[in-house]
């Protein structure tokens, strides 16, 4: 994320409106914590975008690519939660980030990405209600959902089956930060985002079926002209242990049962490694976690072929 509004990488820093005191993101169970920057004044602008990022990668692949970009209800987060930054009402700051947004998907098709994914692991987040992170409990999940439908006006149906959503409840050095929230407090309202598909961490849920269930009774047949797939995670990034194909099969054969067919697809948990200092501390070393990494991913998709043949599709 921080990419969009810094270049550390590069040496230059945070852009000029900012500054690095914001807010926590998140405070991970584990103790440690994402520290958001600041907006002090207008106008909002990206530093960075995802497409620039992408065409850096797309040189080195072989395969169609997807791209994911932030979403627009994590960058919401860095204007200040009470009161206005000066000269830079909160109205004009949304219509520029809905516009930064817009401009970065648009420049990841572009660039050649057959699909974009955009991360809303704040989602559940605002579900929390953390005294150690006010944002938390400021009620802002309708407020994240219609930003995000706002984004997706601008594309068309067409264009939305490939425009999806990423939802989890973090996974940051092999920790979460939301894991304790009930699913039921973020799938009914997430599902009224317009995009196409959804991928969305369930390996590593207690009770799978449940969640099954939800999904199959609010995923849309018709999301203003898209049919909603959801992609639900067969792999744990966050657990060294190697899921079996078929343990993914029946995972995937179950949630069968609830959601349609042909409204179900499967994918990770999260990313494997989502920050460039991640230690991977399960696993021992981030080395040892990319053969894992490896492992994980050859047997989703060896899972994916038997579930596949099982249900006859």
């Amino acid at each position: 994320m921080l990419m969009l509004i810094s270049s550390t990488l590069g040496g230059t820093g945070l852009v000029e409106n900012m500054k690095a005191d914001g807010q926590y993101f998140a405070i991970f169970d584990d103790g440690h914590h994402r520290q958001l920057p600041r907006l002090v004044k207008g106008p909002f602008r990206y530093k960075t975008f995802a497409y620039d990022n992408f065409k850096l990668s797309k040189p080195y692949a072989t395969k169609p690519m997807k791209q994911a970009v932030i979403a627009p209800s994590m960058m919401y987060l860095t204007y200040p939660l009470k009161g206005e930054v000066e000269g830079y009402p909160k109205s004009e700051f949304e219509k520029d980030l809905v516009a930064e947004c817009v401009k970065d998907i648009c420049g990841c098709f572009e660039a050649g990405a057959k699909r974009v994914s955009i991360d809303f692991t704040e989602g559940r987040l605002a579900a929390k209600n953390d005294p150690r992170n006010p944002w938390t409990g400021a009620q802002l999940l309708k407020t994240f959902i219609d930003l995000n439908n706002e984004v997706l006006k601008h594309f068309t149906p067409e264009e939305r089956k490939d425009i999806g959503i990423h939802t989890c409840p973090g996974g940051d050095c092999d920790s979460v930060h939301s894991y304790d929230v009930d699913y039921h407090e973020l799938l009914p309202s997430m599902f009224q985002i317009n995009a196409g598909y959804f991928l969305i961490q369930l390996a590593s849920e207690m009770d799978k079926e449940k969640v099954y269930k939800e999904i199959g009774q609010t995923i849309r047949k018709d999301a203003e002209g898209v049919k909603q797939v959801a992609f639900i995670g067969v792999v744990n990034p966050l657990n060294p242990r190697v899921e079996t194909p078929e343990e993914i099969c029946e995972a995937l054969v179950t949630a069968s049962k609830y959601i349609p067919i042909d409204q179900l697809g499967a994918t990770d948990d999260c990313g494997f490694s989502p920050f460039s200092i991640d230690v991977k501390p399960k696993h021992g070393s981030p080395d040892f976690a990319r053969d894992i990494a490896f492992q994980k991913i050859a047997n989703r998709i060896k899972g994916v072929e038997l579930a596949s043949k099982e249900l006859g599709v």
